[in-house]
């Protein structure tokens, strides 16, 4: 029979490795309380290439590097570092693209706006629409901004601030055009 005795030095090691064991529980609402952040995104998702169709037609697809959704308060999708939107005909045919660095799409509203570095651009005009900030309304397809615009066509480049158009971007309303325009050239709507 094998016996060990005990001095107190040993004693004191045996409690200092029962407590530093006993001592490791994780307790969850612990961890949550330090690790949970509410506003962080319930999903984040690289390279996202989604199409959305109606009645079996392709009407806008989205191209994102990264996106993030967040589920609550509203059901907000981030769009980051590099986006593109194609907009797409009755026919499914891209019509028009608007590319930009950043935008959310909130889908309990039907709307979206993008920022930095935007660009409209409509393919059969050849036509582009150059502006720090766009929104989109689903139920209308209408895009908007109060912010200033270039607008560049083969024919001239447009100057103003605010405009409104389609989606499509077949046409286009300056709200405070700036500049000499020939509008027997341009397919422009001047408001005053």
């Amino acid at each position: 029979m094998f016996q060990y005795k005990l001095n107190n030095r040993s004693y004191l090691s045996l409690i200092l490795v029962w407590g530093i064991f006993s001592s490791c529980v994780n307790d969850l609402e612990e961890i949550q309380k330090v690790t949970y952040d509410e506003k962080a995104p319930n999903e984040v998702i690289q390279d996202l290439d989604v199409i959305y169709l109606d009645s079996g037609v392709a009407k806008i697809q989205v191209i994102s590097k990264i996106t993030e959704i967040q589920r609550s308060p509203e059901s907000i999708t981030k769009l980051k570092d590099k986006i593109l939107v194609n907009f797409y005909s009755n026919k499914g045919e891209i019509v028009s693209t608007l590319t930009a660095l950043y935008g959310e799409i909130n889908f309990s509203k039907g709307e979206m706006f993008v920022q930095d570095s935007v660009k409209l651009f409509n393919l059969k005009k050849k036509q582009s629409l150059e502006t720090e900030r766009l929104h989109w309304r689903k139920k209308d397809s209408l895009i908007y901004t109060n912010d200033k615009v270039t607008i560049r066509t083969p024919e001239a480049i447009l100057y103003g601030t605010g405009i409104k158009t389609k989606q499509d971007f077949s046409y286009y309303q300056f709200l405070k055009p700036k500049g000499k325009i020939n509008l027997k050239k341009a397919n422009i709507k001047v408001d005053d």
